[in-house]
């Protein structure tokens, strides 16, 4: 944790941290965020602005590393705030900010799994120094998993050589994790 949270400035749904210096502390502290124009960024010195998604705003947050000002209501963002935001955009963001905090306060680099059509690729070093071995997908525990679903999630990650996990929010707060490992007969 920094004495002084670093600056973001809230930005449609998103965070820009414009100070390079605390853009660069955040992305060598954690790979948290984007930095602007950069898609596969070798190291953590650039020259750029870093774009933090909702779910890193309300994690660092709460963990005081930054202060998410949002101009149109001349104050800064507390992670309620940001939570509510993340619903208004995806009705799952409650349950991945959970598992996204649990990961990360566990040592895990979490970054998003979108190109593989998941929630969260999961390292344990970090982009560039090991490859995820890990998809978590959160799924709200009373929805349940279609089998086909498990099918499709299994053969993609086979194909990528990483281990499926679904993640779900029990009704207490604590959160399950299943993992599912390809078999053929």
């Amino acid at each position: 944790m920094l004495e002084n949270p670093i600056t973001a400035e809230f930005v449609g749904d998103r965070a820009v941290v414009w100070n390079n210096e605390g853009a660069m502390c955040l992305y060598a502290n954690g790979y948290f965020g984007q930095p602007v124009g950069i898609r596969k960024p070798k190291s953590a010195d650039f020259d750029k602005p870093l774009e933090l998604s909702l779910l890193e705003c309300a994690y660092l947050t709460e963990k005081k590393r930054i202060r998410v000002n949002d101009s149109s209501r001349n104050a800064a963002l507390s992670v309620k705030d940001i939570v509510k935001l993340g619903m208004g955009v995806s009705r799952s963001f409650q349950d991945q900010f959970y598992v996204y905090s649990e990961l990360r306060d566990l040592g895990y680099v979490v970054r998003p799994g979108l190109k593989f059509g998941t929630d969260f690729a999961v390292y344990e070093r970090g982009p560039g120094l090991d490859h995820a071995p890990f998809l978590v997908h959160v799924i709200a525990q009373k929805k349940g998993v279609a089998p086909l679903d498990i099918v499709r999630a299994g053969r993609l990650a086979t194909s990528v050589r990483k281990k499926f996990i679904i993640a779900t929010v029990k009704d207490n707060g604590q959160i399950a994790y299943y993992s599912f490992v390809w078999h053929r007969p």
